[in-house]
């Protein structure tokens, strides 16, 4: 047995894990619970409560009470100061943090571990602008000595909502912007992956987080996340998830015109050019839908390749994809991990069922493995198509799976056509060793990030969102602390 096996086999028992609610540990108030199970194995981690609009309608009592009573008091000094100790928590106890989610939802351990920098990055980036963000003296035409200025103020209760493919990163990045604002929150996790974000609310509780700053509620979508959606006593909601989703979160904000940021679904296209560097370009464009086994919203699905190159490139993609070490992700060794749940590799084998029915060549994986090892878990081999065009469903919907289509363009001008010819416009990736394409190209891909000869770049300090369907609103740099505030004019008259 490995340590990484021992550690995991101590850390969740099958037992029951409450709620967090108004700095108190909860069962829900109908008494249900839900299983959390190993994707990679289908072995039972723990209950956690199933929370529905009772334990929503607490939550939300509990932060607006903290928002009113002491967070309020707390000054932009000491709210950096607890920023920074949670991240000194998290520093703390990372290892087990990553443990936890790579059991949840199947994340490779390698992989987990690798994301430290960025997530103890954000609660230090946000702690510095817990000091920095302020308002204006504005100069005004009104006649007489009249003095007129901003203040930037926190919008209250903000309801967070999460997916399951990256508890840890999700969830600071919702929580970190809202502490740094004086903002309460109210965190609906996935039903997929509730473990981890429990276990970050009593990190935070135990570094001095105030009774209901932060609240997490578990539960389903329809139940849960609805009612959170709905609620009046939410001032702002933030989502991030399925398009489809978002709208209904979008039409639920409308009761009392809450704000609502929205990061959804993407069909992210990679765009190849034929002075690419190849060697370097396929390892990295193959990890742009590979990683985290597709299951990541900024998938670069869709693979253009220049015609005079493409044979090759694809090939050498579909190559790349077969050597990749698909396992258990608390296996150190592990490249791929195993897909959430049975359900969702179901609706992976449909689209792998469509490309092959509507003409794409297949190849490589294709299937869900289910040998050996496999048997238990929830495993999509890494797939490439080739002989892909626009119209095929495998090119045109979000699969959320290791599933690339590749696709060849014979001009830059058809690939941009091509590119942005999707509802979605959340990132895409251009590889070239020319600047002026670089620049040219990614000033006309509609998308809220464009990599030029890499993906998956993200830091604090830089906006992250989508344009189109793919939602509103950004996640980083100063842009994503005017999500979290208010402004508010004052104007004096000083005759």
């Amino acid at each position: 047995m490995t340590d990484w096996q021992s550690r995991a086999a101590a850390l969740y028992d099958g037992g029951f894990r409450p709620m967090h609610i108004g700095g108190r540990w909860l069962s829900a108030h109908s008494g249900a619970v839900m299983e959390a199970r190993n994707p990679a194995t289908g072995a039972l981690l723990a209950t956690v409560p199933r929370g529905d609009a009772a334990d929503i309608d607490d939550a939300v009592t509990a932060a607006r009470r903290a928002f009113e009573g002491p967070w309020a008091r707390f000054t932009p000094f000491e709210r950096q100061a607890l920023l920074l100790r949670i991240a000194e928590r998290f520093e703390a106890e990372w290892e087990t943090l990553c443990l936890s989610d790579t059991l949840d939802m199947g994340m490779p351990i390698a992989r987990t571990l690798a994301n430290r920098r960025r997530v103890i990055g954000m609660l230090r980036f946000y702690a510095g602008q817990a000091v920095a963000f302020h308002g204006a003296t504005i100069p005004n035409s009104f006649p007489g000595e009249i003095l007129s200025q901003t203040v930037k103020e926190p919008v209250g209760v903000v309801g967070a909502i999460i997916p399951w493919n990256a508890p840890i990163a999700g969830s600071v990045w919702k929580i970190a912007p809202a502490l740094a604002t004086g903002c309460t929150v109210v965190l609906k996790p996935s039903e997929e992956a509730s473990l981890t974000v429990l276990m970050i609310a009593r990190l935070m509780q135990d570094a001095g987080l105030p009774d209901g700053v932060l609240n997490v509620v578990t539960g389903t979508g329809p139940e849960a996340g609805a009612a959170l959606a709905a609620h009046p006593g939410v001032d702002k909601i933030v989502f991030t998830g399925s398009t489809a989703t978002g709208q209904a979160i979008a039409r639920a904000a409308t009761g009392n015109l809450k704000r609502v940021s929205l990061e959804l679904g993407g069909k992210s296209p990679v765009i190849v050019c034929r002075d690419a560097d190849i060697d370097k370009a396929v390892p990295v464009a193959a990890m742009a839908v590979f990683a985290n086994s597709g299951q990541i919203c900024i998938a670069g699905s869709r693979l253009f390749v220049a015609r005079e190159i493409h044979a090759e490139f694809v090939r050498r993609v579909a190559d790349f994809a077969k050597a990749l070490h698909v396992g258990n992700g608390i296996s150190e060794t592990a490249e791929i991990g195993p897909i959430i749940s049975a359900r969702q590799v179901s609706r992976i084998e449909g689209y792998l069922a469509a490309g092959r029915a509507e003409g794409a060549s297949l190849l490589t994986g294709g299937e869900r493995l289910t040998g050996g090892d496999f048997a238990r878990g929830n495993y999509i081999a890494p797939t490439v198509f080739g002989d892909v065009t626009d119209a095929m469903t495998i090119a045109r919907e979000e699969i959320f799976g290791p599933v690339v289509s590749a696709l060849p363009f014979d001009t830059l001008e058809e690939v941009v056509e091509r590119a942005n010819a999707t509802p979605y416009g959340l990132a895409a990736g251009i590889f070239t060793t020319h600047l002026g394409t670089a620049h040219k190209l990614a000033r006309r891909i509609r998308a809220g990030s464009v990599w030029v000869n890499m993906y998956h770049a993200i830091d604090p300090a830089v906006p992250f969102g989508g344009v189109k369907m793919s939602g509103y609103g950004r996640e980083g740099g100063i842009e994503h602390l005017e999500e979290y505030l208010d402004t508010k004019a004052v104007w004096i008259n000083t005759d």
